[in-house]
């Protein structure tokens, strides 16, 4: 898996760059929140719950079909703030889709692991992408301390962080100027 740190930072990014008003800002949490959330199956090892099971780690929970869910929630929750600060619902329900799916998108992308489920429950088969540059974080805490863990980071750091940061200075170069009144 990729570390929980490239999540948070690829779903922040997805959140600021859909919804770019900095009203929102709840919600780029909320996208970094569901970013890391598939992770939850990894809860699973202490349970015996077999690896290349449906329950087991990058399975169900790494699914579309899981992103659409926490969507579809997340929306619903959504609604419940103030209008004026609340986005519109097929935005939000974008995000929090795009902002979960890319956990299994960056997972496939890493080196190690069985595969994701993306496609689970009708086809558990596990993917890969071709391409795959990201270092597989270690699961424990205490691995993830060492010098694996650094390895993972800086992995992450150029395949991940970059890219959110040319996104983010690409959309503030994109952003109309305000032009301050005229002095008289």
């Amino acid at each position: 898996m990729a570390s929980a740190f490239g999540h948070v930072a690829l779903g922040a990014t997805l959140g600021k760059l859909l919804l770019p008003h900095r009203r929102h800002w709840p919600y780029w949490v909320a996208a970094a929140l569901c970013a890391a959330l598939p992770d939850v199956d990894s809860v699973g090892y202490r349970l015996g719950v077999p690896y290349d099971s449906l329950w087991g780690h990058r399975g169900l929970t790494h699914s579309l079909l899981a992103a659409a869910v926490v969507a579809a929630v997340g929306t619903l929750l959504g609604q419940l703030a103030r209008p004026g600060r609340r986005p519109a619902p097929g935005r939000l329900a974008l995000l929090l889709f795009l902002a979960t799916a890319s956990h299994g998108l960056l997972d496939a992308l890493t080196t190690g692991g069985l595969g994701v489920a993306f496609f689970s429950p009708w086809h558990p088969e596990r993917h890969f992408f071709p391409f795959r540059p990201i270092r597989v974080s270690p699961i424990s805490i205490r691995a993830f301390l060492g010098l694996k863990g650094l390895r993972v980071l800086a992995s992450e750091a150029r395949w991940v962080g970059l890219p959110c940061l040319l996104l983010l200075l690409l959309q503030r170069l994109a952003r109309p100027r305000r032009l301050a009144p005229a002095e008289n």
